[in-house]
């Protein structure tokens, strides 16, 4: 199989070629070897000839958005937070309107971060009050709305129940009382946005979620992952004591739990096709909540 043979990103395979073969060379890189490492969402490629990672920005990604994440990560960098880092390139890296990013690689055990690690960079996130810059604010529910908008792989029986139960959720939200303070959030923080470094601490990366609000969004996100992608009870204790948090202890974490899982749903509906394991993986999840079962264990997508 050629690189041209792949599709990622919303991108045909000889677009996407296209795309990473200029945007390395217009940062003095060569795309020689590359290897595909996601593609779900973004196209991530590594270069193993250049010790850099090069992350294609979905079709149809707003500029404004990437360029954000560049500005956000640059700040972090600056204040010493723990973040995977920019190559340093003038970024991102614009071909024909679409955008790139680049990366420093970091080398990686078999292993995924736990959660544990991820209650420190966490914790010192949260604690970011007033970033240098506007980022979007959390509004789940409008997010989920436009996702169920435009999945057109759902039947009309699984579309009016996702909305009727948004609806629900909607409400309850309204009379949510939180806990923290709002502050910077990674906003989708799991075992896979997170790195190990030589010196086997973590960092955290993949920020083209990152918004301005309530933390509590984030510790939802990963009690979910921890539950839902076959981690132990006892994996996410671990981050819980670590970060000194347990949000499943909170009156409200219901209510942003179910919310946060509706919207791995339809974020993944949208972009699936038919007869492909997205929309099977889609409706099993679908089957799961209509079913009330909290501990259906889900496929990483």
């Amino acid at each position: 199989m050629t690189i041209t043979d792949v599709t990622a990103g919303g991108y045909s395979g000889v677009h996407l070629a296209d795309l990473l073969d200029r945007a390395c060379r217009t940062a003095g890189l060569s795309p020689e070897g590359a290897i595909l490492l996601r593609g779900h969402t973004n196209a991530v490629y590594h270069l193993p000839g250049e010790s850099v990672v090069v992350k294609i920005a979905r079709r149809g990604t707003p500029a404004e958005s990437v360029r954000r994440t560049v500005a956000l990560v640059e700040w972090l960098t600056a204040e010493g937070f723990p973040t995977v880092g920019l190559h340093p390139v003038c970024q991102p890296v614009e071909v024909d309107s679409h955008l790139a990013t680049i990366w420093t690689h970091l080398p990686q055990p078999s292993h995924p971060v736990a959660a544990e690690q991820l209650a420190g960079p966490l914790k010192a996130l949260h604690q970011l009050t007033d970033p240098p810059m506007a980022l979007p604010p959390v509004d789940m529910v409008t997010a989920i709305r436009r996702s169920l908008a435009v999945a057109s792989v759902l039947t009309a029986n699984e579309l009016s129940y996702l909305q009727r139960r948004l609806d629900q959720l909607e409400t309850d939200l309204a009379g949510v009382t939180y806990l923290l303070q709002p502050s910077v959030i990674q906003g989708d923080p799991q075992h896979r946005n997170a790195l190990h470094t030589s010196d086997g601490q973590a960092v955290l990366c993949d920020w083209d979620t990152a918004a301005f609000g309530q933390p509590e969004w984030d510790l939802a996100t990963i009690e979910i992952h921890c539950r839902r992608f076959g981690y132990s009870p006892s994996h996410y204790s671990a981050f819980a004591h670590q970060y000194g948090l347990d949000i499943t202890t909170w009156d409200g974490y219901p209510v942003l739990a179910r919310l946060r899982e509706l919207r791995m749903i339809t974020t993944n509906a949208k972009r699936a096709a038919p007869g492909s394991t997205t929309i099977t993986e889609v409706r099993h999840r679908i089957a799961g909540i209509l079913s009330n079962d909290p501990h259906q264990l889900w496929t990483i997508l």
